[in-house]
This record gives C-alpha cells, sequence and structure tokens, in this order.
C-alpha cells in the first residue's frame, strides 16, 4: 500500500500518484493511497476558512465576533451529549450540513483531531451550475465533491469548542482514547435530512491517517 507523507503547515503539494487518481477513473482492485496529515493546532486564525475556534471569555461579555456566529434558522435546534467509542485518526468519508451551522466540542477538554475541507457549495443561480463535477445531494442542494489535496486535519486541545460554517466537510471527531463524549450542536433532523457525504476511498482510491 503506498504512503504519501504531506506537511499541511509548510504548504500541500500533492503528489503525482495522488494527481493520477483524481484525472483518471479509479480502478476499484487497486489498493488505496495512504495520505499521511499532520496536525493543525485549531485557533481563531488557522481555523477561519472553516467555521471558528470559541474559547473561554470572562462572564459579562457582551456578545461578539468572537462569539459563535450560529445559523440554527431553518428548523429546531438540537442540543445534546453524544458518546462516541473507537474512532482511531483515520477516515476515508466526509460529510457536509448544508443547513445549519454545528458546534462541537470535548467534554472532558481532552485531545481530539478533526479532518476538513472547506463548503464546496454550488449557488444554483450562478453559472457554476452547469460546469463540470457539479452533483445534487439527496437534500436537494447543488455541491462539488471535495479534492483530495484540500482537506485538512486539525487538533483541538483544552477548553474551547469548534463551529462549522454552513457546508464545511467534516471527518470526526477522532481520538486516541477509547472513548470520548462531546457535546453537539445542530438541528434535530440534521443527520436524518441534511447528511451529504464523499467517500475519498471508493471515489479517489484514498484513504487519511493522522500523523500524530
Amino acid at each position: 500500500m503506498p504512503i504519501l507523507t504531506q506537511n499541511l503547515v509548510d504548504g500541500f503539494i500533492l503528489p503525482p500518484l495522488l494527481l493520477q487518481h483524481q484525472r483518471f477513473s479509479v480502478n476499484t482492485s487497486m489498493e488505496p493511497a495512504v495520505v499521511k496529515l499532520k496536525p493543525i493546532e485549531a485557533t481563531p486564525e488557522t481555523f477561519k476558512d472553516f467555521g471558528q475556534v470559541v474559547q473561554a471569555s470572562p462572564d459579562g461579555d457582551q456578545f461578539g465576533p468572537h462569539d459563535a456566529q450560529l445559523d440554527l434558522s431553518q428548523g429546531t435546534p438540537r442540543f445534546y451529549i453524544m458518546h462516541l467509542q473507537d474512532r482511531d485518526l483515520k477516515f476515508s468519508k466526509i460529510t457536509h450540513h448544508a443547513s445549519v451551522t454545528q458546534c462541537l466540542g470535548s467534554i472532558s477538554g481532552d485531545v481530539w483531531y478533526l479532518g476538513v475541507a472547506k463548503s464546496s457549495i454550488v449557488d444554483p443561480n450562478a453559472d457554476e451550475k452547469k460546469g463540470e463535477n457539479v452533483l445534487q445531494s439527496n437534500s436537494g442542494h447543488l455541491f462539488k465533491p471535495p479534492a483530495v489535496d484540500s482537506v485538512r486535519v486539525f487538533k483541538i486541545s483544552g477548553p474551547k469548542f469548534l463551529k462549522l460554517n454552513r457546508g464545511t466537510w467534516h471527518a470526526g471527531p477522532l481520538f486516541k482514547p477509547d472513548s470520548m463524549d462531546f457535546y453537539n450542536l445542530e438541528l434535530s433532523n440534521t443527520n436524518v435530512v441534511d447528511h451529504t457525504s464523499h467517500d475519498f476511498e471508493k471515489e479517489n482510491a484514498t484513504v487519511f491517517v493522522i500523523d500524530e
């Protein structure tokens, strides 16, 4: 199985092998290429293309841009504690929600990881919708599948949470312990009617491993 290592902090250069996977149809009999990703520490600056990193603020602070900028307008909000088990530091599938922002945070404050790619939702009124590689989701919106070289991995440490922009692709939470608990804010039916996924192993003959 080929292993391809990239340091995303220093910049990403797509290896020729992955270019082949993207340029030509995938031979499903091939073993997938393994792309090893260096995690980036999640800060408001490093994560700004994907959403927000929200950290503790003094009691009494007024609402401002440092707070989570939420869009829960298209349904009933659901805030709950999510128990996850056996989420090793590897992934091949990635998901987005087109109708809601999402907040994720560790209850314990222990280290966890999230794979992400920028939103690729296509405006139905734009000329872009007529271009190549535009798909329609089961929920009706248009999008472009994420590219292999667009994927990043972030490391989240301590008492903070992530707010994902609408449409941000994400894989995880992932972590080293056997299990962890996370608080999750989305809509009551997000995982039923607004759950669009891309399978890199099936579509791009690629799997990702977090190099940590």
